[in-house]
């Protein structure tokens, strides 16, 4: 497992019995987690002083019950990167911390790169990796369906101080987006893919990732460039290992490009514990060069 353990301003605190407690800049929150079906005693003694608890609700969905008024919303920072922090009525913040193993990893590659270099980071969220891209010197393009979503992300890259990076901000349907690129000829070094669990088509269709992933990653090959350095693809679905996105990886792209695949769990830190929390995994795809860059 690959381990974010370099945050200065986010922590878990504890996990147990279905649940995490953590510290984002200060602030207490207490949230659900499927991961952690341990029932092992509270070690922290900041569970019955959460800032915010967010329930579960037997209908689905949930809300927060917040112990003391929050600020609309706060920041918190990464290797000079800042994110604003909003609890959302789906129980998430805008932040998946676990991610800074990538963002290092994506900086890592572009700045060692000696060239210009072009990043698609899809269904991207907040923007964590179109920072980390931005700000190591690529030319990003940000792609996700949720206005509000892209807006936030805009709001990260001023706060970091990257507002005046490359950046193309698209609000679009990911794969449709990917489609236009490939008839309009438009080539990227690195794709970045972060999928949602389920989603829906245009149609109001219920997709699954398991159903629909290799498809996703074979249209998105076709958008690289003739000498692509880095192909990421991320998953939060239990049900797909990190063995099996390695071998789509290893279909689709080496047998095209060549290069290596290697696929892990990355997770978190549990403060006190000696163990980290599994928070999704990651497979990914590096050219030659990259390879041997690394190894030299």
């Amino acid at each position: 497992m690959r381990i974010a353990s370099e945050w200065k301003e986010y922590k878990i605190l504890d996990a147990s019995c279905g649940e995490k407690l953590e510290s984002w800049g200060g602030i207490i929150l207490r949230r659900p987690d499927p991961q952690i079906i341990w029932k092992t005693p509270h070690k922290s003694d900041k569970w019955e002083r959460a800032d915010g608890v967010y329930h579960r609700s037997a209908k689905g969905g949930g809300e927060w019950e917040f112990k003391r008024r929050l600020p609309e919303s706060w920041k918190i920072s990464f290797e000079g990167l800042s994110f604003l922090i909003r609890p959302t009525g789906f129980k998430h913040t805008g932040l998946f911390p676990e991610q800074a193993v990538n963002w290092q990893l994506l900086r890592s590659i572009i700045s060692s790169a000696d060239r210009p270099v072009k990043a698609l980071n899809l269904f991207a969220y907040t923007g964590g990796a179109t920072l980390a891209c931005a700000a190591a010197g690529a030319a990003v393009t940000h792609v996700d369906a949720s206005k509000g979503m892209v807006s936030w992300a805009r709001d990260n890259a001023a706060a970091s101080g990257l507002a005046g990076k490359p950046v193309r901000w698209i609000v679009d349907d990911c794969e449709k987006f990917v489609k236009r690129e490939i008839r309009r000829q438009n080539k990227y070094d690195i794709i970045i893919m972060d999928p949602p669990s389920y989603g829906r088509g245009p149609g109001g269709e219920v997709w699954k990732l398991e159903d629909c992933v290799y498809e996703l990653v074979e249209v998105c090959s076709q958008a690289l460039s003739g000498r692509p350095l880095a192909f990421l693809l991320n998953s939060y679905t239990t049900g797909l290992s990190p063995s099996v996105m390695a071998y789509i990886l290893s279909e689709v792209i080496t047998k095209r490009f060549g290069g290596r695949v290697s696929a892990d769990e990355i997770g978190l830190p549990v403060e006190g514990a000696g163990c980290a929390l599994p928070c999704g995994s990651t497979a990914l795809w590096l050219s030659n060069d990259i390879s041997e860059r690394e190894n030299g």
